[in-house]
């Protein structure tokens, strides 16, 4: 279970890490057939830093109605958030990640999850960097 302080609840934190607001920060998308992910990292060191950057890292989960109803959805989101606090230790501190699955996801195995989520995990962060 993700602990409060690692959830991404706020409409407006979400629309800054899925749009982006001009404050510097570097983002990447990347995905697959199952998911699609959202980083957002501080901006590189020697840039003007906020407040905002010393937090920990947060997770926000976008699961919709094209998944499934009430039920899958559910548990697709309980999938996708037991796998990402698996992963919390390799997020950078400060950094924002928006998970959204795709239909697919619905009917993937978790190791298929899993391997679907840190391949584009890994490439978002590598890109962003």
């Amino acid at each position: 279970m993700l602990a409060r302080r690692h959830r991404l609840t706020a409409g407006e934190d979400f629309r800054s890490v899925l749009r982006g607001r001009g404050d510097g920060r570097r983002r990447q998308r990347t995905g697959t057939d199952l998911l699609v992910v959202h980083v957002s990292l501080p901006p590189r060191p020697g840039a003007t830093a906020t407040a905002s950057d010393a937090r920990c890292p947060r997770v926000g989960l976008v699961v919709s109605k094209a998944v499934g109803n009430a039920v899958v959805r559910n548990r697709t989101a309980r999938r996708l958030r037991h796998l990402m606090a698996d992963r919390m230790g390799d997020l950078p501190p400060a950094g924002d990640v928006v998970v959204r699955a795709l239909p697919p996801a619905a009917a993937a195995s978790s190791d298929e999850l899993a391997a679907a989520l840190d391949h584009a995990l890994g490439r978002a962060l590598t890109r962003a960097s």
